[in-house]
């Protein structure tokens, strides 16, 4: 069904046909009450918080399980935070975080894996286009440079790459 198709059939609905339509897409998905709840009462800075404790899990476990550093833990919440119109300067931030928590696992302890240093660099990357792309560079410049610093005082195999994109700035 097309997006004109769909218009067509919601005028055909009585207010209250659509009404009851729109309560059973709540109750039925997932994805519609999320956005329903989030529409009626965003509480986003506790979405934030509990975003952030799930991708500090990921490098600093809670039990004591071997860290997992799953970049894509980080990813799902961006690409549900940008689903539901979360604010620019909070997703921004939980790209950053991401990154930042990253730097500090590694602050403590060396990462072999050149697939983890190759993906820090393309989140890096993301967050530079996404903070570009909504124009907020002047709220997240500082922690950007100190992003690619930290790279290179932590001599990441690929922290070069971090320069380049800070000077491409």
């Amino acid at each position: 069904m097309s997006k004109r198709d769909l218009k067509e059939y919601i005028q055909q609905l009585t207010k209250e046909q659509l009404k009851e339509q729109i309560t059973d897409l709540y109750s039925r998905f997932k994805e519609v009450k999320e956005f329903y709840d989030f529409a009626f009462d965003p509480q986003e800075n506790k979405l934030l918080e509990e975003c952030k404790f799930k991708i500090s899990k990921e490098y600093f476990p809670v039990s004591s399980r071997k860290a997992k550093m799953r970049r894509s833990v980080a990813q799902k919440f961006i690409r549900h935070f940008k689903k539901l119109g979360v604010e620019p300067n909070l997703i921004a931030d939980v790209m950053l975080y991401h990154i930042e928590i990253a730097q500090t696992y590694t602050s403590h302890k060396f990462v072999k894996q050149e697939s983890f240093y190759k993906s820090m660099l393309k989140s890096f990357s993301e967050a530079i286009a996404y903070i570009d792309e909504n124009r907020i560079r002047k709220d997240f410049q500082e922690r950007l440079i100190r992003i690619a610093d930290d790279t290179a005082e932590q001599n990441w195999m690929n922290w070069r790459g971090f320069e380049k994109q800070i000077k491409m700035i």
